[in-house]
């Protein structure tokens, strides 16, 4: 017998939520990957994808995860032997070390404790101290989801376009969700996946690949075939793809940006503001603890350390079988430790008071002395505070 409860919902870093105007996208039949129809759409695609990023760099659409635009990112812009600095704050910025390992970089890292951002003084150390200029490729994830910091792009960037070499970017949990000005920055790669702030489901990976890095991969000697960027490039100027790419999602990707750019990308961004000063008002307000402070936190992805004696796995159980609200589990090091909850792409205001109401609800069963009344209140007043700050 089939029991009637509310819907599944996704509080988690990825997948997330996806708006009904892209599932019904989705649920049409494909159209010719050929077709002069898909030519126009990819063209409207790549050139909104680059006003998202404020960039004249090139947008080239992948049918894969983003770990795919991870490896391409490498593989078109290192031969086998170059120097690779990986900065490393966490799982993801972990992740870009073994990719580059895979293809033969000689790697060495830059590491910060999980919960706090690159320290950008010690890469300025670290670069000013490669008299020789052998670091060729420097990587850094922008937004470190396995904690929910957010490291500062535009000053790292800056650095390691002064010091010569280029920069790599992993903004897959902060594009579109937060103001990424990629010529402004200097940033030469950055990627990005379709499963986070721009709303669809996993399948799509983006690269933005600049000048710099383009001079890059006419010299990188690592084997490429399907992610040969160059290849990607010469059909992405005829505005089509070099092999037969998702087009369903392609389509899907048109209407996310159509709803970006009609609510407003700068009250899309600042709309993710709002949920994180929100969302860690009120956890506050309950007594929990936060793993990264207010300095350098996420506005899309908030870790928390569970009160108590109660666990991780006993929140997110209580959350899924009381109120089916999905939260993430920490990743490795962290599994157990701490609990994280997204707020990106097609999450507002309102989720995030369901969210903290369920989460007080719950806590409370469960015996949670330290809960505050107030934990809604407090949320409303701090996103109430954020929202006319970013109207003025």
């Amino acid at each position: 017998m089939t029991v009637l409860k509310p819907a599944q919902f996704l509080m988690i870093p990825g997948p997330t939520p996806v708006p009904p105007a892209i599932l019904e996208i989705l649920a049409r039949h494909p159209i010719g990957h050929r077709s002069t129809e898909m030519s126009a759409i990819i063209g409207d695609v790549t050139q909104q994808l680059k006003e998202l990023g404020e960039t004249e760099a090139d947008a080239l659409i992948l049918t894969g995860s983003g770990t795919m635009a991870m490896e391409a990112a490498i593989i078109n812009t290192i031969s086998p032997g170059d120097k690779v600095l990986c900065l490393v704050n966490g799982v993801f910025g972990a992740r870009w070390v073994k990719v580059a390992q895979a293809y033969g970089a000689q790697v060495v890292t830059l590491e910060s404790v999980p919960g706090t951002a690159i320290d950008v003084d010690q890469l300025a150390n670290h670069l000013a101290q490669d008299k020789d200029k052998s670091i060729k490729v420097v990587i850094v994830t922008h937004n470190e989801t396995s904690t929910g910091v957010m490291n500062d792009i535009r000053r790292i960037a800056h650095l390691v376009k002064k010091h010569g070499a280029l920069s790599i970017v992993d903004a897959v949990t902060s594009f579109a969700a937060v103001r990424i000005p990629i010529d402004e920055w200097m940033v030469d790669v950055l990627v990005t996946g379709s499963q986070k702030a721009l709303m669809l489901p996993p399948g799509l990976s983006i690269v933005f690949f600049g000048q710099r890095a383009w001079a890059a991969q006419a010299t990188a000697k690592t084997h490429k075939f399907y992610l040969d960027l160059a290849r990607c490039k010469k059909s992405s100027d005829a505005n089509t793809t070099p092999f037969t790419p998702n087009v369903s999602f392609i389509c899907a990707l048109q209407k996310s940006l159509q709803l970006i750019k009609e609510e407003g990308i700068s009250k899309v961004q600042n709309r993710h503001l709002t949920m994180k000063t929100m969302l860690r008002a009120g956890l506050r307000s309950m007594g929990l603890k936060l793993l990264v402070d207010d300095e350098n936190a996420s506005p899309t992805i908030t870790a928390i350390l569970p009160p108590g004696k109660i666990t991780v796995a006993e929140i997110r159980k209580a959350l899924k079988e009381d109120y089916n609200i999905i939260v993430a589990d920490g990743q490795e090091d962290l599994q157990g430790k701490i609990f994280r909850i997204g707020h990106m792409g097609y999450v507002f205001e309102r989720d995030i008071l369901m969210t903290i109401a369920c989460l007080d609800a719950i806590l409370k069963k469960m015996g949670h002395a330290n809960l505050s009344e107030l934990s809604i209140s407090a949320a409303l007043q701090a996103g109430l505070k954020t929202n006319e700050q970013s109207v003025k």
